[in-house]
């Protein structure tokens, strides 16, 4: 059927006729509140930058071109002679300290930084290294946590958290593990969601939320966001309490699959969903296409839509990912330490959907099919904003049909066609204020429109009084926890569901 429509729709643009038309109705219903988008702070695994911090100058803060405001950072299990125990606080030195520059500076551009372990310290672990064990070399011994080391870990985490803080980076959550689920023959260690749960359940409360208030715990984060991990933790009511943010990657199954399926019971419990490593077509021995990058546009869309609250890609620094490395021989285009189209495709969700309450619309995805168009939207304050993909060779007239009037609207497009800045900015021209519109939605490309919204219709909710039964918490813009309620913030409430609240002083 898709390929009939396609066929038909080229026939109707080879003989003149007018485009054909496609109809998306937003509505009022409230999804999640979206924390951020972010990148890992490395070239290669388990490479942490150094003190070279460009790719975070390029990337990162409110008025860099592409907005992002998270940043993951590898919890390093190795020993670094550089890094003495008097700068950790503790009587372990680690390899903490490629991070630190790229930290501070995002730290410093109001982002959000977290700490991922690839695995506890050997000495903890049933191999008695760091390294997963899955290579002849290792034995092929599979590396776990020792169940008389799991009161360590914790405390392991800490150690962390003092020597980030001693070097000026209040990091902002900590994970339990990177793909608990994947034997691998480099750093890594699997645990079963039945020993992450005896891990959490019964040794969580070591995290030291009190010298580190703010700290937030990331659950393990699966290769393919395997529900039952997090499932697991969230129905027992001890683990649940501990857990902070519900996380995992996508590698082998589309957004709308796993990730969906973790969201529910999350949500159910207030808890945020953050997609923590994903990479698309790193392995190509080219820059991608366009079209590659339309489906990483899709993915990151199919994400929100699957009721994700963060997205963090791989490498920040690669040939398929944001900034160039210099390499030949992915040349031309691949300079070092420019942006790359991939980071304008991000752009248009992390400069503008970040901070905002997705809605929900007629044409929401509700699986992982393929669709050659897709569509999202939310509302940020006086904005409403929605996203439109076509990656077919055909353009559309697109009507919008939106819960609230607006006054005047912006178009930002990237088709592929520019060769500096991908994302294309234009006004979208309205009358007066009007529910019902017409905007161009080009063959090939990511469009993001950005509305004022009629202050007759606004969209912003006065701050309730709370319920007796009901415990809230509140962060800024930027995913920063806040004390009390203030402004414009996103308020996260136990029962579930976040919203953007203007919040009277």
């Amino acid at each position: 059927m898709k390929r009939m429509l396609t066929s038909v729709l080229l026939l109707a643009a080879a003989v003149g006729l007018q485009a054909a038309t496609v109809t998306l109705t937003v509505n009022k219903t409230r999804k999640q509140t979206i924390t951020g988008f972010g990148a890992a702070c490395c070239d290669g695994a388990m490479c942490p930058f150094g003190s070279d911090t460009n790719p975070v100058k390029l990337l990162y803060g409110p008025t860099s071109q592409i907005g992002l405001n998270i940043m993951r950072m590898e919890i390093s299990p190795n020993f670094k002679g550089d890094i003495t125990a008097a700068d950790v606080g503790w009587d372990t030195p680690y390899d903490w300290k490629g991070s630190l520059p790229s930290a501070k500076l995002v730290k410093q551009r109001g982002g959000i930084v977290f700490g991922t372990p690839w695995s506890p310290p050997g000495e903890y672990k049933t191999n008695g290294t760091a390294q997963g064990g899955n290579s002849d070399a290792q034995g092929r011994k599979r590396g776990e946590l020792r169940a008389d080391c799991y009161e360590k870990f914790f405390p392991w985490l800490n150690s962390f958290l003092a020597y980030m803080k001693k070097n000026g980076v209040n990091v902002d959550a900590v994970s339990v593990q990177n793909e608990p689920d994947w034997w691998v023959d480099y750093s890594g260690c699997l645990y079963t969601p039945e020993q992450q749960l005896n891990l959490v359940r019964d040794y969580a409360h070591m995290l030291d939320r009190e010298t580190y208030p703010g700290v937030r715990l990331i659950s393990a984060e699966p290769l393919g966001f395997d529900p039952v991990y997090s499932n697991t933790l969230l129905n027992n009511s001890v683990a649940r309490k501990q857990i902070d943010i519900v996380a995992g990657h996508i590698y082998g199954h589309a957004p709308l699959g796993n990730l969906k399926s973790a969201a529910v019971l999350a949500e159910r419990y207030g808890k945020e969903v953050w997609m923590t490593e994903h990479s698309s077509t790193d392995q190509i021995k080219r820059l991608p296409n366009w079209h590659e990058q339309l489906l990483f546009a899709e993915e990151l869309n199919e994400c929100m839509l699957a009721g994700c609250t963060g997205y963090i890609y791989w490498y920040m620094r690669a040939h398929w990912a944001f900034v160039g490395t210099g390499e030949s021989q992915y040349n031309p285009g691949n300079t070092k330490n420019k942006l790359l189209p991939r980071a304008f495709v991000m752009s248009h969700f992390s400069k503008h959907v970040t901070g905002s309450t997705r809605l929900t619309t007629s044409r929401d995805m509700t699986s992982g099919q393929e669709d050659p168009l897709e569509f999202s939207a939310y509302v940020k304050g006086d904005s409403l904003i929605v996203m439109a993909i076509d990656t077919t060779k055909v353009g559309y007239d697109l009507r919008l049909k939106l819960p609230f009037a607006v006054k005047s609207g912006t178009h930002l497009l990237s088709t592929g066609n520019e060769t500096e800045n991908l994302c294309q900015e234009q006004a979208i021209d309205i009358s007066e204020s009007t529910q019902d519109l017409m905007v161009s939605m080009p063959a090939r490309s990511l469009n993001t429109y950005i509305f004022l919204i009629d202050q007759g219709s606004t969209a912003i909710e006065e701050l309730p009084a709370p319920q007796d039964d009901e415990q809230k918490t509140y962060y800024d813009l930027r995913g920063r926890r806040l004390d009390r309620p203030h402004g414009l913030c996103i308020e996260k409430s136990t029962y579930g569901g976040s919203r953007v609240i203007m919040a009277r002083p």
